[in-house]
């Protein structure tokens, strides 16, 4: 074949040295975590606990956890994870299982997301999130199978949807997705299991009546004010409050017990209260930015694992801000997923931290293509 028909590619290997900007963006994101948790739970601390530091407490516990097992995941080669992927993915199996069980599983609010130890507590379903993209860079890496994919992949939502918990579930199935599309699935095949989702989705909020009333609600915020709409009329009102510069750090009015899930799925709500539009644009923009850099380091990636693995935890991440942020502006229907990084609870967190330590880890031995 003649030289000029041939296609010639070079890499080169970079320095390996830490992606400081994302450092800084996620110690960032985390730190304002920190201060809105405690900010956002006076009232309900206090109320509760006789103490309006006890949330706050709390998450700074979580907090240090969380970036203990970021700065181990930065220097554990992430390469060493795949042979943690199968014994992780059958111990999220069964813990997903066990919580279901009475007496094992703790409830809360009509769901079992919980298993506690003592006065340990931590949600599977937040940690399928983790363990299913690192199953799937693993598998994916080496061969690519539809049915094996999409019989795990239905296990797992049926699994999370029995706690249940509608919004884990479409971070898990997009997420999933997207790492099966980046291997090289055919479109038909996304297309074929988003298509089944719908419909199963659809099926799940027609048979469940408190779904049926969320999405009844989505599409008439005016009905039953006091009732079905009463959690994203609060919200609407704390956003609306705020106005472009917000009425000051620390001087929300919708945290005194009219705004719901105040220091957990609505805390956004809080940030826009008082710091926004300028601070809820900011926290977007701080969001969009992090999921740019995860898919240049995805795709400076040094091997396919690698690469996998850099695409499912930027893009579980992004799905998941994604969920939050698009039910608290009332773009889809309310559900309860955390805001990465900021919202209150040590699962989500700790997990968050250790997939960006991952992704740092990957940063440091990245290729550059020619």
């Amino acid at each position: 074949m003649s030289a000029r028909f041939k296609r010639k590619v070079t890499l080169k290997i970079t320095p390996a040295k830490t992606d400081w900007i994302l450092v800084g963006l996620v110690l960032g994101l985390t730190i304002f975590g920190l201060i809105m948790v405690g900010n956002a739970s006076v009232v309900e601390a206090y109320r509760d606990f006789g103490d309006k530091f006890y949330y706050l407490r709390l998450q700074t516990q979580w907090v240090a956890f969380g970036l203990f097992a970021f700065l181990i995941a930065c220097f554990f080669n992430y390469r060493r994870l795949k042979m943690l992927a199968i014994p992780l993915l059958i111990f999220t199996l069964i813990s997903l299982v066990l919580v279901l069980i009475p007496g094992i599983g703790a409830k809360a609010l009509g769901a079992r997301r919980w298993l506690g130890i003592g006065a340990f507590r931590f949600q599977p379903a937040e940690l399928a999130k983790l363990t299913m993209v690192l199953y799937l860079a693993s598998f994916f890496s080496n061969k690519r199978s539809f049915l094996p994919f999409l019989a795990l992949l239905g296990i797992l939502v049926v699994l999370i949807m029995l706690e249940p918990d509608l919004g884990t579930t479409v971070v898990v199935a997009a997420t999933s997705l997207v790492v099966y599309f980046a291997s090289g699935a055919s479109v038909w095949q996304i297309g074929l299991v988003g298509l089944v989702g719908l419909i199963g989705g659809g099926g799940l909020i027609f048979f469940s009546p408190y779904r049926r009333e969320r999405l009844l609600t989505f599409l008439n915020p005016t009905r039953d004010p006091l009732g079905a709409s009463y959690h994203i009329r609060q919200i609407l009102i704390a956003l609306g409050s705020g106005g472009v510069f917000g009425v000051g750090l620390g001087q929300s009015r919708q945290k005194y017990e009219y705004l719901p899930a105040a220091t957990t799925d609505s805390i956004f709500a809080v940030v826009a209260e008082e710091l926004g539009f300028v601070g809820a644009v900011a926290i977007l923009l701080a969001f969009l930015f992090l999921i740019w850099r995860g898919f240049k380091i995805a795709s400076q990636a040094p091997d396919d694992f690698g690469r996998l693995l850099a695409v499912g935890i930027t893009s579980w991440i992004g799905f998941q801000a994604l969920v939050n942020l698009g039910a608290m502006v009332a773009l889809i229907p309310l559900t309860g997923v955390p805001l990465p990084f900021i919202s209150y609870g040590g699962s989500s967190l700790i997990l968050a931290l250790t997939g960006m330590g991952i992704l740092i880890n990957i940063s440091k031995q990245r290729v550059a293509r020619k």
